[in-house]
């Protein structure tokens, strides 16, 4: 056995592991730490596969900003995930109805899958041995598929600013400045005066 088949088989049993743990782990610490894994496995394969760049970007943008974010989100935040938990199973079987439905789509689409035989072709236009796989990468996005990019842009935009108006909840019971108040309050009525006699309070 050479060692890129063994260093497949191992990335491969990782990310599975990973994936697997994920969700069976209770604690929610565990299940971050697993994902980890499952990050840097997958990495790895691509990293096998010749795509060193978008092994590097999944280590640096999922596993070096996104989990460490989330990590630090589960240990520092109070969340109760016992309700969270009970939350979840009243639409367990609504979910486990669309988790049916989308592995119906995937076996469809793998049953009707047929490999082009003009992709090899197509593939050795893009990348050359006098052209690298990141900058290959880079003339596919930045142009022929330039506007598909910047539409995938946007819809995360939208998304990330949907996320934030549905959970941002006002609290009543933290006192807010208000400016115009400040500005046009009158300096007559602003402060009192008492008179506190000895040994009385306020």
């Amino acid at each position: 056995m050479s060692v890129s088949v063994f260093a497949f088989y191992l990335f491969s049993a990782g990310a599975i592991a990973g994936g697997l743990f994920t969700v069976l782990s209770r604690q929610p610490v565990h299940s971050v730490l697993w994902l980890i894994l499952a990050f840097i496995s997958s990495a790895g394969l691509f990293v096998l596969l010749g795509a060193e760049f978008v092994a590097m970007l999944l280590v640096i943008v999922y596993v070096g900003a996104v989990m460490v974010l989330f990590l630090f989100v589960v240990m520092m935040l109070d969340v109760d995930f016992a309700e969270l938990k009970a939350e979840m199973a009243r639409y367990m079987p609504l979910a486990l109805l669309i988790g049916l439905v989308i592995l119906m789509q995937f076996v469809m689409a793998y049953g009707a899958w047929d490999a082009n035989a003009a992709a090899e072709g197509l593939r050795a236009q893009v990348i050359s041995a006098d052209r690298h796989n990141t900058e290959a990468l880079g003339v596919i996005l930045y142009d022929q598929y330039f506007l598909l990019f910047q539409l995938a842009g946007l819809i995360l935009l939208v998304a990330m600013i949907g996320a934030i108006v549905l959970t941002l909840r006002h609290r009543t019971n933290i006192k807010r400045q208000d400016i115009l108040a400040q500005m046009y309050r009158d300096p007559a009525k602003a402060m009192e005066l008492r008179d506190v006699k000895p040994g009385q309070g306020l």
